[in-house]
């Protein structure tokens, strides 16, 4: 069931923190609205390991980094919708303003970010880099836009 991909940090700690004996994959992101761009990555991530984890911005946090207008899904809607992504095989919300704390938690021996990202920039990657991790970048899918797509729905 879809329902047990959304996992509480615990729960995810406890299924796939170390030791372990698999590959695990971590990205993050707000996915408010998810478009086919996010579907891509995700597939993309998924493939560098056994599974892919998915931390995901409580609706506050969204709010923070995105205005007073933003989610416009909310976060039970936006795990339960990424949690039914065959690539994704696990969801955990965060409420901090980056995913820091869920990274250096959960230990991913891959973190990835879209090409929007420059590796300097990306959050946790020297946690992962010093728990012997890589931090990948993997190329943006041009032409699709949650920001974008709110605009022309909003016709300004």
């Amino acid at each position: 069931m879809t329902g047990d991909k959304i996992l509480g940090r615990d729960a995810l700690l406890e299924r796939f923190g170390r030791p372990r004996s698999i590959r695990v994959v971590f990205t993050n992101g707000c996915f408010d609205l998810l478009h086919p761009g996010h579907v891509a990555y995700l597939e993309e991530a998924r493939a560098l390991g056994d599974a892919l984890i998915l931390g995901v911005n409580t609706d506050a946090s969204v709010r923070r980094l995105k205005g007073p207008g933003r989610p416009l899904v909310p976060e039970a809607d936006r795990a339960r919708v990424l949690a039914g992504l065959a690539a994704v095989d696990a969801v955990s919300l965060f409420d901090e303003d980056t995913p820091l704390e869920l990274i250096e938690a959960l230990s991913p021996d891959v973190l990835v970010k879209g090409g929007d990202y420059d590796l300097v920039d990306i959050v946790g990657r020297a946690a992962v880099e010093a728990d012997g991790g890589e931090v990948r970048v993997v190329p943006f899918v041009s032409g699709h836009s949650t920001t974008d797509l709110i605009t022309r729905i909003r016709g300004t």
